[in-house]
């Protein structure tokens, strides 16, 4: 079975090492028999480049799953780097996904009251991440009824204080997946601006987990085609893929 390795930030704070730490175990809970590790593209250790490459030495086969938001700078530069390093194979970031706005909306409780809803983000300097952030407001609307639009607290794009700003009561959602820096500041910003909630960080969900594993499936399921399409090489690839079910 190709193993799977989660590819995370990486933080300095206790709170957020523990809580992607649990969503690890939670794939792992989900998929078991799958065997699954997690690397970092920053800051924590192992780093993902050493671990990709000690995984597939082991099983020949692995993705790269990130458990990153949007497919910014650390998914299309640090992460395909690694795999292509390696050998091992790249899966899509986890978002925009309607799965994430289910667990979004759940974090920001009922919304009776509220007129409007900001999706608070890290912020990028990488437009294709700002895009992905433009399209996960678009399903959380969807799924909240309400009118959304992306704060940022960091690179380009609306800062949160003015995304707040405006008319309406303003409930602001928090498009990280664990506590730590951002989180803090995302809280008092959010607070600071007038906005009458803002939810947690979507956590160590079991959707969030469910997702992380269906983007396994779809880049094992990639594999195997274009292992098709070009031939049989030394690796089973077809074989693996049908293990991973």
């Amino acid at each position: 079975m190709t193993d799977l390795v989660a590819g995370a930030h990486g933080t300095a704070d206790p709170r957020g090492q523990r809580v992607v730490r649990e969503l690890v175990r939670e794939i792992a809970r989900q998929r078991p028999g799958l065997r699954t590790s997690l690397g970092f593209v920053d800051v924590d250790l192992p780093a993902l480049p050493e671990l990709a490459a000690r995984v597939v030495a082991d099983s020949n086969e692995a993705v790269v799953v990130p458990l990153l938001l949007s497919s910014g700078y650390h998914v299309n530069v640090d992460i395909r780097r690694a795999c292509a390093d390696t050998g091992a194979t790249a899966a899509a970031a986890l978002g925009p996904d309607p799965l994430l706005a289910d667990v979004l909306a759940d974090r920001l409780g009922l919304l009776d009251g509220v007129d409007r809803v900001v999706l608070a983000a890290a912020g990028s300097s990488d437009r294709r991440a700002l895009h992905d952030c433009d399209l996960m407001a678009g399903r959380l609307s969807d799924r909240t009824g309400r009118p959304v639009q992306v704060g940022y607290v960091s690179g380009r794009g609306r800062r949160l204080a003015d995304a707040v700003a405006g008319p309406g009561r303003v409930a602001v959602a928090m498009y990280l997946l664990a506590p730590g820096y951002f989180a803090d500041v995302i809280a008092r910003g959010a607070a600071a601006a007038g906005a009458v909630r803002c939810g947690a960080p979507l956590g160590a969900d079991p959707r969030v987990a469910r997702l992380a594993l269906r983007r396994y499936d779809e880049a094992v399921l990639a594999a195997h085609r274009s292992t098709v399409r070009r031939g049989p090489d030394r690796r089973s690839v077809g074989a693996l893929a049908g293990q991973s079910r």
